[in-house]
Protein backbone atom coordinates (compact mmCIF):
# COMPACT_ATOMS: atom_id res chain seq x y z
CA UNK A 1 0.00 0.00 0.00
CA UNK A 2 1.38 3.93 -0.80
CA UNK A 3 1.00 6.58 0.80
CA UNK A 4 0.19 10.07 -0.23
CA UNK A 5 -0.50 13.58 1.17
CA UNK A 6 -3.90 14.04 -0.51
CA UNK A 7 -6.22 11.78 -2.52
CA UNK A 8 -8.54 12.44 -5.07
CA UNK A 9 -11.18 10.47 -6.16
CA UNK A 10 -12.56 12.24 -9.90
CA UNK A 11 -11.31 14.94 -11.86
CA UNK A 12 -13.86 17.48 -12.20
CA UNK A 13 -13.82 21.04 -12.33
CA UNK A 14 -12.78 21.22 -8.83
CA UNK A 15 -11.15 18.01 -8.59
CA UNK A 16 -8.35 19.65 -11.21
CA UNK A 17 -7.54 22.79 -9.56
CA UNK A 18 -7.05 21.22 -6.24
CA UNK A 19 -5.30 18.35 -7.69
CA UNK A 20 -2.25 20.62 -9.81
CA UNK A 21 -2.50 23.15 -6.27
CA UNK A 22 -1.43 20.62 -3.94
CA UNK A 23 0.94 19.33 -6.26
CA UNK A 24 2.16 22.26 -6.93
CA UNK A 25 3.05 22.97 -3.06
CA UNK A 26 5.00 20.11 -3.05
CA UNK A 27 2.71 17.73 -1.81
CA UNK A 28 2.05 14.09 -2.74
CA UNK A 29 -0.91 13.65 -4.84
CA UNK A 30 -2.70 10.93 -6.19
CA UNK A 31 -5.52 11.33 -8.83
CA UNK A 32 -7.98 8.24 -9.41
CA UNK A 33 -10.28 8.76 -12.75
CA UNK A 34 -12.05 5.95 -14.23
CA UNK A 35 -13.08 7.55 -17.48
CA UNK A 36 -11.43 10.28 -19.62
CA UNK A 37 -9.72 13.47 -17.28
CA UNK A 38 -11.78 16.65 -16.75
CA UNK A 39 -15.37 15.08 -15.84
CA UNK A 40 -18.37 15.89 -17.51
CA UNK A 41 -17.53 19.26 -17.88
CA UNK A 42 -14.88 18.61 -20.77
CA UNK A 43 -16.30 15.74 -22.16
CA UNK A 44 -20.09 15.88 -22.38
CA UNK A 45 -20.97 18.96 -20.75
CA UNK A 46 -20.40 22.51 -21.10
CA UNK A 47 -17.14 22.52 -23.93
CA UNK A 48 -18.86 19.75 -26.47
CA UNK A 49 -22.57 21.20 -25.83
CA UNK A 50 -21.66 24.82 -26.22
CA UNK A 51 -19.53 23.91 -29.41
CA UNK A 52 -22.07 22.16 -30.92
CA UNK A 53 -24.56 25.11 -30.04
CA UNK A 54 -22.40 27.54 -31.83
CA UNK A 55 -22.84 26.14 -35.33
CA UNK A 56 -26.82 24.85 -34.48
CA UNK A 57 -27.95 28.54 -33.05
CA UNK A 58 -26.39 30.10 -36.17
CA UNK A 59 -28.33 27.72 -38.38
CA UNK A 60 -31.31 28.67 -36.33
CA UNK A 61 -31.09 32.12 -36.78
CA UNK A 62 -29.89 32.16 -40.30
CA UNK A 63 -33.36 30.84 -40.97
CA UNK A 64 -35.25 33.18 -38.87
CA UNK A 65 -33.80 36.03 -40.19
CA UNK A 66 -36.46 35.95 -42.99
CA UNK A 67 -38.29 38.32 -40.37
CA UNK A 68 -36.16 41.22 -40.90
CA UNK A 69 -36.53 40.58 -44.89
CA UNK A 70 -33.22 38.14 -45.31
CA UNK A 71 -33.64 35.22 -47.12
CA UNK A 72 -31.05 32.18 -47.22
CA UNK A 73 -30.40 28.84 -47.71
CA UNK A 74 -29.34 27.06 -45.18
CA UNK A 75 -27.01 24.17 -45.49
CA UNK A 76 -25.45 22.02 -42.54
CA UNK A 77 -22.43 19.91 -43.30
CA UNK A 78 -23.82 17.63 -40.03
CA UNK A 79 -19.83 15.95 -39.58
CA UNK A 80 -18.18 18.85 -39.98
CA UNK A 81 -20.29 20.17 -37.17
CA UNK A 82 -18.84 17.01 -34.90
CA UNK A 83 -15.45 16.98 -36.01
CA UNK A 84 -15.16 20.35 -34.74
CA UNK A 85 -17.03 19.90 -31.49
CA UNK A 86 -14.95 17.02 -30.69
CA UNK A 87 -11.52 18.59 -31.81
CA UNK A 88 -12.15 21.19 -29.68
CA UNK A 89 -12.62 18.40 -26.51
CA UNK A 90 -9.84 16.80 -27.41
CA UNK A 91 -7.83 19.96 -27.23
CA UNK A 92 -9.05 20.96 -24.14
CA UNK A 93 -8.74 17.28 -22.43
CA UNK A 94 -5.11 17.43 -23.67
CA UNK A 95 -4.71 20.88 -21.94
CA UNK A 96 -5.67 19.09 -18.98
CA UNK A 97 -3.32 16.25 -19.29
CA UNK A 98 -0.65 18.37 -19.94
CA UNK A 99 -1.29 20.75 -16.58
CA UNK A 100 -1.55 17.54 -14.14
CA UNK A 101 1.58 16.35 -15.12
CA UNK A 102 3.50 19.50 -15.13
CA UNK A 103 2.27 20.00 -11.34
CA UNK A 104 3.50 16.42 -10.52
CA UNK A 105 0.00 14.90 -10.11
CA UNK A 106 0.44 11.39 -10.22
CA UNK A 107 -3.18 9.66 -12.24
CA UNK A 108 -4.50 6.16 -11.56
CA UNK A 109 -6.69 5.03 -14.62
CA UNK A 110 -9.16 3.33 -12.67
CA UNK A 111 -12.40 3.23 -10.76
CA UNK A 112 -11.74 4.25 -6.97
CA UNK A 113 -12.97 2.60 -4.09
CA UNK A 114 -12.89 3.20 -0.43
CA UNK A 115 -11.41 -0.54 1.50
CA UNK A 116 -10.65 1.74 4.78
CA UNK A 117 -10.66 4.59 6.38
CA UNK A 118 -9.10 7.30 4.45
CA UNK A 119 -7.77 4.30 2.43
CA UNK A 120 -8.86 3.80 -1.76
CA UNK A 121 -8.30 1.27 -3.90
CA UNK A 122 -8.07 1.67 -8.21
CA UNK A 123 -7.00 -1.10 -10.02
CA UNK A 124 -4.12 -2.39 -8.36
CA UNK A 125 -3.19 0.61 -6.46
CA UNK A 126 -4.32 1.10 -2.71
CA UNK A 127 -3.12 4.57 -1.25
CA UNK A 128 -3.81 5.79 1.95
CA UNK A 129 -3.76 9.72 2.59
CA UNK A 130 -5.07 11.61 5.46
CA UNK A 131 -6.55 14.04 3.16
CA UNK A 132 -9.27 12.36 0.76
CA UNK A 133 -11.23 14.60 -1.70
CA UNK A 134 -14.46 13.23 -2.96
CA UNK A 135 -15.73 15.34 -6.69
CA UNK A 136 -17.12 11.99 -8.91
CA UNK A 137 -19.87 13.99 -9.90
CA UNK A 138 -23.13 12.82 -11.31
CA UNK A 139 -24.06 10.92 -14.27
CA UNK A 140 -27.64 10.43 -16.59
CA UNK A 141 -30.51 8.98 -14.90
CA UNK A 142 -32.40 6.15 -17.29
CA UNK A 143 -35.77 5.02 -16.34
CA UNK A 144 -36.93 1.46 -16.19
CA UNK A 145 -38.94 1.73 -19.77
CA UNK A 146 -40.03 -1.90 -21.06
CA UNK A 147 -37.57 -2.47 -24.62
CA UNK A 148 -35.38 0.48 -23.19
CA UNK A 149 -32.54 -1.62 -22.25
CA UNK A 150 -30.03 -2.42 -24.48
CA UNK A 151 -30.88 -0.69 -27.27
CA UNK A 152 -28.36 2.33 -28.85
CA UNK A 153 -30.11 5.66 -27.23
CA UNK A 154 -28.70 8.44 -26.53
CA UNK A 155 -27.80 10.14 -23.40
CA UNK A 156 -25.51 13.48 -22.85
CA UNK A 157 -22.39 11.21 -22.87
CA UNK A 158 -22.66 9.86 -26.38
CA UNK A 159 -24.64 12.26 -27.84
CA UNK A 160 -21.74 14.17 -29.40
CA UNK A 161 -20.21 10.83 -31.12
CA UNK A 162 -22.98 11.50 -33.53
CA UNK A 163 -21.35 10.98 -36.85
CA UNK A 164 -24.57 11.68 -38.85
CA UNK A 165 -27.21 13.92 -38.50
CA UNK A 166 -31.09 11.66 -37.69
CA UNK A 167 -33.32 12.42 -39.36
CA UNK A 168 -36.06 12.31 -36.89
CA UNK A 169 -35.20 13.00 -32.79
CA UNK A 170 -37.29 11.62 -30.10
CA UNK A 171 -36.16 13.58 -26.89
CA UNK A 172 -37.29 12.16 -23.22
CA UNK A 173 -37.33 14.70 -20.76
CA UNK A 174 -37.64 18.51 -20.81
CA UNK A 175 -35.36 19.81 -18.45
CA UNK A 176 -31.81 21.87 -19.87
CA UNK A 177 -30.20 19.22 -21.51
CA UNK A 178 -33.13 17.76 -23.27
CA UNK A 179 -34.10 21.50 -24.75
CA UNK A 180 -31.27 22.62 -25.56
CA UNK A 181 -29.69 19.26 -27.21
CA UNK A 182 -33.37 18.95 -28.67
CA UNK A 183 -33.42 22.63 -29.93
CA UNK A 184 -29.41 21.80 -31.66
CA UNK A 185 -30.79 19.19 -33.77
CA UNK A 186 -33.74 20.91 -35.03
CA UNK A 187 -31.89 23.80 -35.81
CA UNK A 188 -29.53 21.57 -38.07
CA UNK A 189 -31.86 19.65 -39.94
CA UNK A 190 -33.92 16.60 -37.42
CA UNK A 191 -37.37 16.71 -36.91
CA UNK A 192 -37.42 16.34 -33.25
CA UNK A 193 -40.26 15.42 -30.71
CA UNK A 194 -40.36 16.12 -26.94
CA UNK A 195 -41.91 13.90 -24.74
CA UNK A 196 -42.68 15.61 -21.78
CA UNK A 197 -44.04 13.76 -18.64
CA UNK A 198 -45.55 17.33 -17.13
CA UNK A 199 -47.40 19.66 -18.46
CA UNK A 200 -44.60 22.15 -19.33
CA UNK A 201 -41.06 22.15 -20.20
CA UNK A 202 -38.40 23.92 -17.75
CA UNK A 203 -40.87 22.69 -14.86
CA UNK A 204 -38.36 23.86 -12.10
CA UNK A 205 -38.50 27.32 -13.44
CA UNK A 206 -41.37 29.75 -13.28
CA UNK A 207 -44.40 28.98 -15.69
CA UNK A 208 -43.58 31.77 -17.75
CA UNK A 209 -40.04 30.85 -18.29
CA UNK A 210 -41.52 27.43 -19.74
CA UNK A 211 -44.59 29.49 -22.12
CA UNK A 212 -41.84 31.25 -23.33
CA UNK A 213 -39.46 28.61 -24.25
CA UNK A 214 -42.41 26.10 -25.81
CA UNK A 215 -43.27 29.12 -28.03
CA UNK A 216 -39.63 29.10 -28.94
CA UNK A 217 -39.78 25.34 -29.87
CA UNK A 218 -42.62 25.49 -31.40
CA UNK A 219 -41.18 28.14 -33.90
CA UNK A 220 -38.52 25.75 -34.42
CA UNK A 221 -40.75 23.08 -35.72
CA UNK A 222 -39.93 21.01 -32.39
CA UNK A 223 -43.12 18.46 -31.16
CA UNK A 224 -44.12 19.38 -27.97
CA UNK A 225 -46.08 16.11 -26.21
CA UNK A 226 -47.45 16.42 -22.34
CA UNK A 227 -48.80 14.97 -19.81
CA UNK A 228 -47.39 11.37 -21.56
CA UNK A 229 -45.46 8.51 -20.23
CA UNK A 230 -43.58 6.33 -22.34
CA UNK A 231 -45.12 2.70 -22.07
CA UNK A 232 -42.54 0.96 -24.50
CA UNK A 233 -39.47 1.51 -26.88
CA UNK A 234 -38.97 -0.67 -29.57
CA UNK A 235 -35.52 -0.64 -31.81
CA UNK A 236 -36.03 -2.70 -35.31
CA UNK A 237 -34.05 -1.60 -38.68
CA UNK A 238 -32.28 1.30 -36.72
CA UNK A 239 -35.57 2.96 -36.09
CA UNK A 240 -36.98 3.60 -32.56
CA UNK A 241 -40.60 2.87 -32.01
CA UNK A 242 -41.97 4.68 -28.84
CA UNK A 243 -45.61 4.03 -27.37
CA UNK A 244 -46.77 6.38 -25.05
CA UNK A 245 -49.63 6.64 -22.49
CA UNK A 246 -51.68 8.17 -24.34
CA UNK A 247 -51.73 5.51 -27.14
CA UNK A 248 -49.78 7.68 -29.50
CA UNK A 249 -46.85 6.11 -31.41
CA UNK A 250 -44.02 7.74 -32.67
CA UNK A 251 -40.77 6.72 -34.62
CA UNK A 252 -37.33 8.14 -34.88
CA UNK A 253 -33.79 7.50 -36.18
CA UNK A 254 -32.09 8.62 -32.90
CA UNK A 255 -33.89 8.66 -29.05
CA UNK A 256 -32.32 10.91 -26.37
CA UNK A 257 -33.47 10.09 -23.18
CA UNK A 258 -32.27 13.19 -20.96
CA UNK A 259 -34.57 12.82 -17.65
CA UNK A 260 -32.29 13.63 -14.96
CA UNK A 261 -29.30 13.09 -13.15
CA UNK A 262 -27.70 10.63 -10.34
CA UNK A 263 -24.78 10.51 -8.46
CA UNK A 264 -21.58 8.57 -9.02
CA UNK A 265 -21.48 7.23 -5.70
CA UNK A 266 -22.61 3.54 -6.31
CA UNK A 267 -19.23 2.16 -6.43
CA UNK A 268 -17.12 4.08 -3.89
CA UNK A 269 -18.06 1.54 -1.08
CA UNK A 270 -18.30 5.13 1.10
CA UNK A 271 -19.48 3.19 4.04
CA UNK A 272 -16.00 1.68 4.12
CA UNK A 273 -14.54 5.08 5.17
CA UNK A 274 -17.42 5.67 7.04
CA UNK A 275 -18.96 8.21 4.68
CA UNK A 276 -22.95 9.01 4.85
CA UNK A 277 -25.02 9.23 1.84
CA UNK A 278 -28.52 9.96 1.22
CA UNK A 279 -31.63 8.19 0.45
CA UNK A 280 -30.62 9.32 -3.41
CA UNK A 281 -26.79 8.47 -3.22
CA UNK A 282 -25.56 11.90 -3.06
CA UNK A 283 -22.56 12.20 -0.39
CA UNK A 284 -23.88 14.23 2.71
CA UNK A 285 -21.54 17.11 3.66
CA UNK A 286 -22.06 19.99 5.82
CA UNK A 287 -21.22 24.13 5.30
CA UNK A 288 -17.53 23.91 4.86
CA UNK A 289 -17.56 20.01 2.67
CA UNK A 290 -17.03 17.91 5.62
CA UNK A 291 -18.37 14.65 5.15
CA UNK A 292 -19.14 12.69 8.18
CA UNK A 293 -15.58 11.05 8.08
CA UNK A 294 -12.99 13.21 9.28
CA UNK A 295 -10.42 14.41 6.76
CA UNK A 296 -12.85 12.93 3.68
CA UNK A 297 -14.79 16.31 1.71
CA UNK A 298 -16.46 16.15 -1.31
CA UNK A 299 -17.31 19.02 -3.82
CA UNK A 300 -19.46 18.98 -6.49
CA UNK A 301 -22.82 17.69 -7.81
CA UNK A 302 -21.69 14.43 -6.22
CA UNK A 303 -22.32 16.39 -2.96
CA UNK A 304 -25.84 17.58 -3.86
CA UNK A 305 -24.11 21.06 -5.16
CA UNK A 306 -25.87 22.90 -8.08
CA UNK A 307 -24.59 20.78 -11.15
CA UNK A 308 -23.06 23.35 -12.94
CA UNK A 309 -19.10 23.62 -13.70
CA UNK A 310 -18.84 27.25 -12.38
CA UNK A 311 -19.58 25.69 -8.81
CA UNK A 312 -17.70 22.87 -8.90
CA UNK A 313 -15.24 25.61 -9.47
CA UNK A 314 -16.11 27.80 -6.72
CA UNK A 315 -16.38 24.60 -4.69
CA UNK A 316 -12.70 24.70 -5.32
CA UNK A 317 -11.68 27.69 -4.00
CA UNK A 318 -13.82 27.59 -1.35
CA UNK A 319 -12.48 24.32 0.24
CA UNK A 320 -8.83 24.94 -0.63
CA UNK A 321 -9.55 28.53 1.41
CA UNK A 322 -11.50 26.29 4.57
CA UNK A 323 -8.13 23.86 4.89
CA UNK A 324 -5.90 26.80 4.38
CA UNK A 325 -7.39 28.21 7.53
CA UNK A 326 -9.61 31.01 6.18
CA UNK A 327 -13.11 31.64 7.40
CA UNK A 328 -15.18 30.70 4.08
CA UNK A 329 -18.41 27.93 3.31
CA UNK A 330 -19.85 26.61 0.50
CA UNK A 331 -23.04 28.88 0.99
CA UNK A 332 -21.31 32.56 1.03
CA UNK A 333 -21.70 33.04 -2.53
CA UNK A 334 -23.82 34.56 -4.81
CA UNK A 335 -24.79 31.72 -7.14
CA UNK A 336 -26.67 31.78 -10.85
CA UNK A 337 -26.70 29.53 -13.88
CA UNK A 338 -28.07 30.10 -17.43
CA UNK A 339 -29.41 27.73 -20.21
CA UNK A 340 -28.18 28.12 -23.90
CA UNK A 341 -31.34 27.52 -25.50
CA UNK A 342 -32.65 30.81 -28.19
CA UNK A 343 -33.72 32.41 -26.43
CA UNK A 344 -31.57 31.70 -23.68
CA UNK A 345 -32.37 32.12 -19.89
CA UNK A 346 -30.08 33.46 -17.57
CA UNK A 347 -30.90 33.19 -13.63
CA UNK A 348 -29.48 34.24 -10.37
CA UNK A 349 -30.60 34.39 -6.48
CA UNK A 350 -34.24 33.91 -5.75
CA UNK A 351 -37.93 33.89 -7.74
CA UNK A 352 -40.70 35.84 -6.14
CA UNK A 353 -42.15 32.31 -5.33
CA UNK A 354 -38.99 31.14 -3.29
CA UNK A 355 -38.55 34.80 -1.50
CA UNK A 356 -41.65 34.44 -0.06
CA UNK A 357 -40.98 30.61 0.71
CA UNK A 358 -38.14 32.33 2.83
CA UNK A 359 -40.12 34.61 4.67
CA UNK A 360 -39.40 37.73 2.28
CA UNK A 361 -41.42 40.63 2.31
CA UNK A 362 -40.71 40.86 -1.56
CA UNK A 363 -42.07 41.50 -5.03
CA UNK A 364 -41.02 41.38 -8.00
CA UNK A 365 -41.47 43.71 -11.34
CA UNK A 366 -41.10 42.50 -15.20
CA UNK A 367 -40.18 43.71 -17.88
CA UNK A 368 -41.52 42.44 -20.96
CA UNK A 369 -38.88 42.29 -24.22
CA UNK A 370 -41.43 43.68 -26.77
CA UNK A 371 -40.78 46.94 -25.15
CA UNK A 372 -37.05 46.97 -25.16
CA UNK A 373 -35.83 49.09 -28.14
CA UNK A 374 -33.20 46.78 -29.27
CA UNK A 375 -34.70 43.46 -28.99
CA UNK A 376 -37.55 45.27 -31.16
CA UNK A 377 -35.08 46.82 -33.92
CA UNK A 378 -32.70 43.59 -34.24
CA UNK A 379 -35.87 40.95 -33.98
CA UNK A 380 -35.53 39.40 -30.56
CA UNK A 381 -38.37 40.32 -29.02
CA UNK A 382 -39.30 36.88 -27.06
CA UNK A 383 -38.62 37.02 -23.57
CA UNK A 384 -38.91 39.07 -20.14
CA UNK A 385 -36.40 40.35 -17.91
CA UNK A 386 -37.19 40.25 -13.98
CA UNK A 387 -35.84 41.49 -10.72
CA UNK A 388 -36.89 39.99 -7.27
CA UNK A 389 -36.26 42.58 -3.91
CA UNK A 390 -37.09 43.00 -0.85
CA UNK A 391 -39.23 45.56 0.26
CA UNK A 392 -38.29 46.08 3.90
CA UNK A 393 -34.37 46.02 2.55
CA UNK A 394 -35.06 47.24 -0.81
CA UNK A 395 -31.77 44.66 -1.36
CA UNK A 396 -32.13 42.43 -4.70
CA UNK A 397 -32.55 39.02 -4.43
CA UNK A 398 -33.06 37.47 -8.05
CA UNK A 399 -33.44 37.62 -11.69
CA UNK A 400 -34.97 35.59 -14.40
CA UNK A 401 -33.50 36.65 -18.07
CA UNK A 402 -35.41 35.02 -21.07
CA UNK A 403 -34.04 36.98 -24.20
CA UNK A 404 -31.04 37.17 -26.59
CA UNK A 405 -28.03 36.35 -24.85
CA UNK A 406 -29.05 36.94 -21.16
CA UNK A 407 -26.58 34.19 -20.19
CA UNK A 408 -24.14 37.39 -20.39
CA UNK A 409 -26.47 40.42 -19.44
CA UNK A 410 -27.72 38.07 -15.99
CA UNK A 411 -24.12 38.60 -14.67
CA UNK A 412 -24.72 42.33 -13.71
CA UNK A 413 -27.19 40.94 -11.18
CA UNK A 414 -24.70 38.54 -10.01
CA UNK A 415 -22.33 41.12 -9.67
CA UNK A 416 -24.79 43.77 -7.46
CA UNK A 417 -26.17 40.75 -5.11
CA UNK A 418 -22.66 39.81 -4.74
CA UNK A 419 -22.28 43.34 -3.61
CA UNK A 420 -25.44 43.31 -1.48
CA UNK A 421 -26.47 46.78 -3.81
CA UNK A 422 -30.31 47.81 -3.34
CA UNK A 423 -32.26 48.55 -6.92
CA UNK A 424 -31.79 51.84 -6.37
CA UNK A 425 -28.21 51.48 -7.27
CA UNK A 426 -29.52 50.16 -10.67
CA UNK A 427 -31.97 52.47 -11.09
CA UNK A 428 -29.62 54.85 -10.99
CA UNK A 429 -27.30 53.66 -13.31
CA UNK A 430 -26.49 55.09 -16.99
CA UNK A 431 -26.42 52.41 -19.47
CA UNK A 432 -25.49 52.82 -22.60
CA UNK A 433 -28.69 53.23 -25.38
CA UNK A 434 -29.77 51.36 -27.73
CA UNK A 435 -28.33 47.78 -25.74
CA UNK A 436 -29.91 44.73 -23.79
CA UNK A 437 -27.95 45.95 -20.50
CA UNK A 438 -30.10 49.34 -21.07
CA UNK A 439 -33.29 47.81 -20.10
CA UNK A 440 -32.00 46.80 -16.67
CA UNK A 441 -32.11 50.13 -15.46
CA UNK A 442 -35.93 50.92 -16.59
CA UNK A 443 -36.47 47.54 -15.03
CA UNK A 444 -35.74 49.15 -11.85
CA UNK A 445 -37.40 52.04 -13.01
CA UNK A 446 -40.56 49.91 -12.18
CA UNK A 447 -40.41 50.40 -8.95
CA UNK A 448 -41.00 54.11 -8.76
CA UNK A 449 -43.65 53.82 -10.99
CA UNK A 450 -42.13 54.42 -14.76
CA UNK A 451 -44.10 53.08 -16.99
CA UNK A 452 -42.21 54.06 -20.36
CA UNK A 453 -39.94 51.04 -20.24
CA UNK A 454 -38.72 51.35 -23.51
CA UNK A 455 -37.18 54.69 -23.48
CA UNK A 456 -33.54 55.58 -22.52
CA UNK A 457 -32.20 56.15 -18.87
CA UNK A 458 -32.89 59.67 -18.07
Amino acid sequence: METADVILIGSGQGGIPLAADFASSGRKVVLFERDALGGSCINYGCTPSKAFLAAAHAAGRARQAKKLGIHTEVEVDFPAVMERVRGIRNSFNQGIHKRLDNAGVKIVCAEASFVGERTVKGGDITVQAPLVIVNTGTSSLIPDIPGLTGTPYLTNRNFFDLKALPPRLLVIGAGYIGLELGQGLARLGSQTDLIVRGDRVLDREEADVSKVLAEALKQDGIGLHFGVNVNQVAHENDVFSLTLSSGEQFQAEALLVVIGRKPNTDALNAAKSGIELDDQGFIKINDHFDTTCSGVYAIGDAAKQPAFTHVSWEDYRRLKAILCGENRTRSDRVLGYAIYTEPQVGRVGMTLEQAHKEGFNARAVTLPMSQIARAIEWGHDLGFYRMVIDSDTDKILGATLVGYETAEVVHVFLDLMEAGATWQLLERSVHIHPTYGEALPSLARLLLGDNIPGCPNR
